[in-house]
């Protein structure tokens, strides 16, 4: 028998034990039967300045078990593991791009015999930890390797948020193969779960190496230029340096980052069926941790772990303006794929310990801004405007501009309480210069309003960091109900074929797409 005990309320400061004496007094369930508990749910509650945490309670007791009834408790099995269906496939699968979508999909497919051959643009995570330390504090940048690309996908270097609003029951057994390839036990359940960078590291490498104990093949350092199309069997072109590979597979799965220009541009080249989505540009905010922490708790501003924030407003028009990725105790990154453009985006370690809070401002962008004579249009838009950017400083130090200047339209002389995070360095540089018109506006109006929401968030010394640009593709790649795109064996998946919002709904279709993958090789189609 499953049961799970919910709306367990505790003070802030308790200990784990006065949780489950609190269960086993209330609903006389007995701590000596219980064959097997855990935490499935772990939420904050801080309204009228009041602080509870409210746990909910996996307990695994013996069949036919006698509980007492209430409504807080509930028979319900939760399933956080796998079947395998083991296949033995002519060719082996390729999965293009080591991101959540990749990873899931390789992990999947290699535990049912297939050996996947991963092809991956960037370099194994270790290497690429210098790559990118490299262009933070030197400037130098690797095109192929860096914060978008390489091993673990652009998500590396984030905060490692595991928050979504897609429900489906695999996604516990996504957030339990994190766990065991050596994040922390609390992502299974807090309310707004967390990996941090550094874990996120030991995760990628370990989910690398079950793979190639299970037969997987890794290319690294290889690029994805060409696609021969031959009736399901397909021949991918792979670059190595000068070197050319041709690798022939029935099943190639397309699991691109959202910065995968190049594949982009070969993929519409070959007649892959795209079209073009809608995206959102604007800038990074950072504040001190603690003020927001105030805002947020108040008098529990000094019990409670550093607070977060998910803001949102309405323009007139209908556009929106809204933050994003926002990583407490973090850092802002320098996020450059290409040569001559300027991407920032954000970072926290596990501990989230660092005295700035950041966060991605961000407003709409339409197809109705960019166009539809092309379906790259909106790739070229983005494009625009970081390279306007990098024209700014003439170099890979972004512009960076004051809240209250920002506000009144002049160019920031000195910073106050608040100092950038971003390396290589910042500028003081008006940011309407490197940001459409419409987008200026609505951050306006969209900081002002977020100010009513949180108390100081567009104070005077808040410091802009522009531009951010990357959180979303500006390109979907057109799928049937199997994940196959117009050509038979090409399956599109993730964040950069324009079907997920984030490392665990990207995790979520790759995985869902192997799945698909195996059942259909059973089938013989």
């Amino acid at each position: 028998m499953h049961l799970i005990v919910s709306n367990v309320i505790m003070p802030i400061e308790h200990q784990l034990d006065a949780v489950y004496q609190e269960i086993y007094k209330k609903y006389r369930i007995k701590k000596t039967d219980a064959l097997k508990t855990y935490i499935i749910k772990k939420s904050l509650d801080v309204r009228k300045n009041k602080g509870n945490y409210i746990y909910s309670i996996y307990f695994e007791m013996p069949q036919n078990y006698k509980y007492k009834k209430h409504e807080n408790v509930k028979e319900e099995e939760i399933t956080d593991t796998l079947e395998y269906k083991k296949i033995n496939p002519k060719y082996q699968p390729v999965v293009v791009g080591f991101g959540p979508a990749g990873i899931f999909a390789a992990l999947y497919l290699a535990r049912c015999g297939a050996k996947p051959i991963i092809i991956e643009r960037g370099s194994k995570v270790e290497k690429r930890l210098e790559d990118v330390k490299k262009f933070s504090e030197n400037g130098i940048l690797d095109v192929n390797s860096n914060v978008q690309f390489g091993e673990g996908g652009a998500g590396t270097f984030s905060d490692g948020k595991l928050v979504t609003n897609v429900k489906n029951p695999l996604i516990k057994f996504i957030l339990r193969e994190f766990i065991n390839h050596g994040a922390l036990e609390n992502i299974f359940y807090e309310a707004k779960p967390h990996v941090g960078t550094d874990y996120i590291v030991k995760v990628v490498k370990n989910i690398r190496e079950e793979i190639i104990q299970l037969g997987g093949v890794f290319l690294f350092d290889h690029t994805l230029i060409d696609i021969t199309i031959n009736d399901g069997v397909n021949t991918l072109l792979v670059k190595h340096v000068n070197e050319l590979l041709e690798i022939k597979t029935d099943r190639c799965i397309l699991a691109l980052g959202h910065s995968a220009r190049d594949t982009f541009k070969m993929l519409r080249n070959k007649n892959f069926a795209l079209e073009a989505k809608n995206f959102s540009i604007g800038v990074r905010i950072e504040h001190l941790q603690k003020d927001i922490d105030l805002a947020q708790y108040k008098n529990l501003a000094n019990k409670l772990p550093a607070a977060s924030y998910k803001l949102s407003h309405h323009l007139k028009d209908g556009r929106g303006v809204y933050t994003f990725c926002m990583c407490p105790g973090g850092v802002v990154m320098a996020s450059s794929s290409n040569n001559g453009e300027i991407v920032t985006n954000g970072m926290s370690y596990n501990a989230r310990d660092l005295d700035n809070a950041n966060s991605a401002v961000l407003v709409s962008v339409t197809k109705e801004d960019f166009g539809d004579d092309d379906v790259l249009n909106g790739l070229y838009f983005q494009e625009k405007y970081e390279k306007m950017a990098y024209n700014l400083t003439n170099s890979y130090k972004a512009p960076c501009q004051l809240v209250g200047d920002f506000l009144n339209d002049r160019q920031s002389k000195a910073f106050g309480r608040i100092k950038p995070t971003y390396k290589p360095g910042v500028e003081f540089r008006n940011l309407k210069d490197c940001l459409p018109d419409f987008v200026v506006e609505a951050l306006k109006e969209g900081l002002l309003a977020f100010d009513k929401k949180i108390a100081g968030f567009a104070s005077s010394d808040a410091v802009l960091t522009g531009v951010e640009t990357r959180s979303s593709s500006p390109v979907r790649i057109l799928r049937n109900n199997l994940f196959e795109s117009n050509y038979r064996g090409i399956y599109p998946v993730g964040e950069g074929a324009g079907y997920a919002g984030g490392i665990t709904s990207a995790a979520l279709d790759g995985l869902r797409c192997a799945i698909s993958i195996v059942d259909n090789y059973e089938k013989g189609e």
